[in-house]
């Protein structure tokens, strides 16, 4: 059966919806509080996700940081924390749902401090420019976009956290290079139009995802979603 451009968007949008509902029922019953681990958190979002919407596969490993966590990008695996009763951490998870992926993050905040509420705030923001600027510029680069969102953690005040800003996405498993960490992400060395055709002569979609750090603070804010729908 073929797939139109259309079901295509429109597929990947309603996984994102499914994960987003999931991240508002792990807020909306509390599972974010102190004193739980990461680890825990962790397992305890896998259990819901699997009775909520019968998630089980997940295309990338789970991710949940606090604390001084918030620093690391994905391939790191620090020691596990426990959430402080003052806290930051973000959520990075990439379900499968009827063989469409989604990747979601979001950053939570425990408490009232100021400058962790700003984090927050601001990495949903400067999502929020890097789309409009991607959607503004026909002819981006994934390097551009890399270099685009590098200069919005300046603008707010911050550092960029990750080697890369986003990534392709799909129907799992999308299209990848063996052994090409560049190619298909956005990365500061990969030259390839983000509006180019795959293989198969299909629009690619993208993830964009906004780490921001404040080394000194030992803070971190995460924020990502769908780019091109």
């Amino acid at each position: 059966m073929t797939i139109t451009e259309e079901q295509r968007a429109a597929e990947l949008l309603e996984a994102q919806t499914k994960a987003a509902n999931l991240f508002h029922e792990v807020e909306a019953r509390g599972l974010v509080r102190p004193g739980i681990t990461e680890s825990r958190l962790n397992e305890e979002i896998y259990t819901l996700a699997k009775e909520l919407l019968g998630i089980s596969t997940y295309w990338h490993k789970r991710i949940v940081r606090a604390g001084k966590n918030t620093l690391l990008p994905y391939a790191e695996n620090p020691p596990d924390l426990t959430l402080g009763e003052d806290d930051i951490l973000f959520l990075d998870l990439g379900p499968v749902f009827e063989q469409w992926e989604a990747d979601f993050g979001r950053t939570f905040v425990l408490g009232s401090d100021p400058v962790k509420l700003k984090m927050q705030h601001d990495v949903a923001q400067a999502f929020a420019e890097g789309k409009k600027h991607f959607q503004q510029t026909s002819d981006i680069t994934s390097s551009e976009l890399f270099h685009y969102a590098h200069s919005l953690a300046a603008k707010f005040g911050w550092e960029f956290g990750g080697p890369i800003a986003g990534h392709l996405i799909g129907q799992f498993p999308h299209e990848r290079i063996a052994d090409d960490k560049v190619t298909l992400y956005v990365h500061p060395q990969s030259n390839l139009s983000m509006r180019s055709q795959d293989e198969e002569g299909r629009q690619r979609h993208w993830i964009l995802e906004i780490h921001f750090v404040d080394r000194e603070r030992q803070i971190g804010g995460f924020f990502e979603e769908l780019l091109t729908v």
